[in-house]
C-alpha cells in the first residue's frame, strides 16, 4: 500500500512539474501578433442634391411688404416648375421679418434710431434626385432679376443615398488589404499567418475627388463636390505560428 502511494505521489510531483513548467514557458513565450493597417477606397457620384436660396421684399407698410413677398413667392415657383423642378420637391420655409432701422448719432454720441420699414425674408429648398437639372437651374437662377425677384442663391449641397451599403463594401476591402499586408511580413519572416485576434474599425472620411483635402479625426464629410471619394481603415492583430 505505502508504495503504490508512493507511486501516486510521485507522479502527481511530475504531472505538477511539467504543467508549471509549460506554464512559465506560455508565460515567457507569449504568442507573436501582427498589427496591420488595411485601407478602403471608393469613387462615387452623389445622387442627391439639395439647394438653397431667399427673397425678400421691403417696405414702410408690414402688410404692404407681405403682399409683395407672396407675389414674389408666386413668381419664383412659377419659374422653378417651369424648369422642369417637381412643385413636390419645393419647400418653403417661414416668413422671417426684420425691423429694419438706421441709427442715429450726435457729436458722435448715439441717440437712437430712425425706422426705415420692413424687411420680409422667405427661405426655400429644393432636395431632388435629379442632380443634373438642379445644377443647372441654380445657374440659371438670376433669370428671376428680370421677372422683379432678388432671389440670393446658395451653393448646393450633395449627397450619397446609399452610403450604407458603400461603407459595408469599404470595410470588406479595407480587412482584405490588411490581410494582404498581414500574410506578406509573416511571410517575408519565415512564419505562418495564424487566426485573427481582433479587428477595429478607423474613421469614415468623404473627401472631394481630387481636392485635396485633410482628413480629420472626427472624420470629414464633403458635402460641396458632387464626386467624392470615400475611405476608410481597418486595423487587424493576427496571430503568428
Amino acid at each position: 500500500m505505502k508504495y503504490i502511494s508512493s507511486i501516486i505521489f510521485g507522479a502527481a510531483i511530475v504531472l505538477a512539474a511539467y504543467f508549471l513548467g509549460n506554464a512559465y514557458i506560455k508565460r515567457a513565450n507569449p504568442p507573436q501578433i501582427i498589427s496591420v493597417t488595411g485601407l478602403g477606397n471608393e469613387n462615387f457620384t452623389s445622387d442627391l442634391i439639395v439647394w438653397e436660396g431667399k427673397f425678400s421684399a421691403n417696405n414702410t407698410v408690414l402688410k404692404s411688404a407681405f403682399e409683395q413677398l407672396n407675389l414674389d413667392k408666386a413668381v419664383v415657383r412659377d419659374y422653378l416648375v417651369s424648369k422642369g423642378i417637381k412643385e413636390e420637391n419645393i419647400i418653403f420655409n417661414s416668413v422671417q421679418t426684420t425691423e429694419m432701422r438706421d441709427n442715429k448719432y450726435d457729436n458722435g454720441n448715439y441717440v437712437g434710431s430712425i425706422f426705415r420699414g420692413y424687411q420680409l425674408t422667405q427661405s426655400i429648398k429644393i432636395e431632388s434626385p435629379n442632380v443634373a437639372l438642379i445644377e443647372q437651374v441654380s445657374r440659371e437662377i438670376t433669370e428671376l432679376l428680370n421677372r422683379g425677384v432678388q432671389f440670393n442663391s446658395f451653393p448646393p449641397r450633395y449627397y450619397y443615398t446609399k452610403l450604407a451599403d458603400l461603407k459595408i463594401e469599404m470595410i470588406s476591402k479595407a480587412t482584405e488589404d490588411a490581410r494582404i499586408r498581414a500574410e506578406k511580413i509573416a511571410e517575408n519572416s519565415g512564419s505562418r499567418l495564424g487566426d485573427l485576434s481582433s479587428a477595429r474599425m478607423g474613421v469614415f472620411q468623404i473627401t472631394g475627388q481630387n481636392s485635396g483635402e485633410d482628413y480629420s479625426w472626427g472624420g470629414a464629410y464633403n458635402t460641396t463636390s458632387k464626386k467624392k471619394t470615400a475611405s476608410i481603415t481597418m486595423k487587424l492583430d493576427y496571430r503568428v505560428d
